[in-house]
């Protein structure tokens, strides 16, 4: 790692470098202006284009999310093809992040012919309940029917009738209706509506009291695990984690370099979450399904208490969910959603991400400006930029490393250090780096270009990773 006083000019490229092959420090002009905490975006109809991604990413965006819930995977090599096309063109590495589906259970099929109420859907049947109503879920019925009056559910996950105890909450339509299960009969769970609203084919169920015992990767999931192997992807998020268990099962599949990005999204993840964070690479505060499963109001501090523990490991967090809803359709948000991602900002965050915000939303590219130049003003706030020297991390794959980075925060906070640049062949260094909240460029170098892509993900002023060839033998740790 070299630390150097001289004085760094900007330019209009994000980073300028020569190339070298030997130990000698490379001649490197890093712009001073670079946003710590990084926008991810999720890909979708309204930004696949090589044109609006070129945008996006001038515009901030540093990694791409590819949604496996929706789209086949002749449309998500599209989208990769022209993510990479457009990284290629700019000269500015981005990630790219495949997020399998989980076991999501949902209803089953509603057939068009049922229709409970006078304004029905232009798509698929509609069964309405109402508080106080008797509802059955049912492993065995092949589609939704109405009886009397009694609504029976079909379930994609049938063993759910029995893992369901009675007194459970079971919710459906990320809990705009809740029910409480009463008892199970064969095949057959009974539940009391609490309170009513519509139902339509497809609607989610989340069950926050049971223990389900559904796998976290499903069969559809070990497929896009294999098509991200085979397309050279950066990450993959694994959803709806319970425990350490599953983080390990995916990334022995993966084999070295694919690295996981775990979704904090159920209580059972809460309960586990040392070991979660530990087994992973990077962390995603899901806050849709967490706040379904979880009491909304605790999510804020839930959120507060994942990023500060994700510090302490030395592992990225990432904040998900609603971050600019409004910008689907407006060209502004709203005041709440700035100051939700400017205070996700001054808790720690690594990432902010947007779904559909830029996925099929009007304007993709004015929402990641807009996302930019909220970070850029919260970031800018005094009283954000701490001089507390860091915690020791609990690093226990990679102790020197971690020993190092702190050292250097010390070596940089006590002189007039204006750029730190390290060799970091698979990423630790550069990582444990970046969570040391460095108030001077971080330039990182690699001869592995997975994990230049990954490093686009690092919080700290790193404006660049960039691939390059080094005659040192050693790998990570070159200090």
């Amino acid at each position: 790692m070299w630390t150097s006083r001289r004085f760094l000019p900007r330019h209009s490229s994000p980073l300028y470098l020569h190339r070298w092959m030997s130990t000698t420090p490379p001649q490197v002009y890093v712009p001073l202006r670079a946003r710590d905490t990084k926008i991810m975006c999720t890909v979708g109809p309204a930004s696949e284009s090589v044109d609006i991604l070129k945008r996006l990413i001038t515009s901030g965006a540093r990694i791409f999310r590819l949604n496996f819930s929706h789209g086949d995977f002749d449309s998500h090599a599209k989208r990769l093809k022209s993510i990479r096309k457009a990284s290629e063109q700019l000269q500015i590495p981005v990630a790219v992040c495949g997020d399998l589906q989980g076991p999501k259970i949902r209803v089953g099929h509603i057939p068009s012919s049922i229709q409970m109420s006078t304004s029905p859907p232009a798509l698929g049947g509609l069964i309405v309940v109402k508080t106080g109503d008797t509802v059955i879920l049912s492993a065995c019925a092949e589609e939704s029917v109405v009886v009397d009056g009694v609504a029976t559910l079909a379930l994609t996950y049938k063993d759910l009738v029995h893992e369901v105890s009675p007194g459970h909450l079971v919710l459906i339509n990320d809990g705009a209706i809740r029910m409480e299960a009463l008892s199970s009969k064969g095949d057959s769970l009974h539940c009391r509506v609490l309170v009513g609203g519509a139902i339509t084919s497809g609607k989610g169920i989340n069950l926050p009291d049971s223990d389900i015992k559904a796998p976290a990767i499903t069969d559809k999931d070990w497929m896009c695990v294999e098509w991200a192997k085979a397309n050279h992807l950066d990450y993959v998020a694994l959803s709806f984690v319970r425990n350490a268990a599953e983080v390990v099962e995916l990334k022995a599949a993966l084999g070295d370099g694919l690295h996981v990005i775990s979704k904090i999204e159920k209580p059972q993840a809460i309960r586990n979450l040392n070991e979660i964070i530990e087994a992973s690479d990077a962390i995603m505060v899901a806050r849709g399904d967490l706040g379904v499963e979880m009491e909304l109001a605790a999510v804020p501090i839930i959120q507060k208490q994942i990023i500060s523990r994700c510090q302490l490991y030395g592992k990225p967090s990432i904040i998900a969910t609603q971050m600019l809803e409004s910008m689907i359709q407006s060209p502004i948000p709203t005041r709440a959603e700035a100051s939700d991602v400017a205070n996700a900002i001054w808790d720690g965050a690594d990432a902010v991400m947007l779904s559909a915000e830029s996925a099929t939303g009007n304007h993709p590219e004015l929402v990641v400006a807009t996302m930019a130049d909220i970070i850029e003003q919260a970031e800018s706030l005094e009283s954000h930029k701490s001089t507390n020297s860091p915690p020791e991390r609990n690093a226990h794959a990679h102790k020197l490393t971690a020993a190092l980075a702190y050292g250097a925060w010390h070596v940089v906070n006590k002189t007039e250090v204006k750029v730190v640049v390290c060799w970091s062949q698979h990423g630790n260094a550069a990582r444990y780096l970046s969570q040391n909240d460095f108030r001077v460029p971080i330039v990182a170098f690699s001869d592995n270009q997975r994990s230049v892509n990954q490093m686009a993900l690092y919080n700290g002023k790193l404006p660049n990773a960039h691939r390059t060839t080094w005659a040192h033998t050693d790998t990570d740790g070159v200090v």
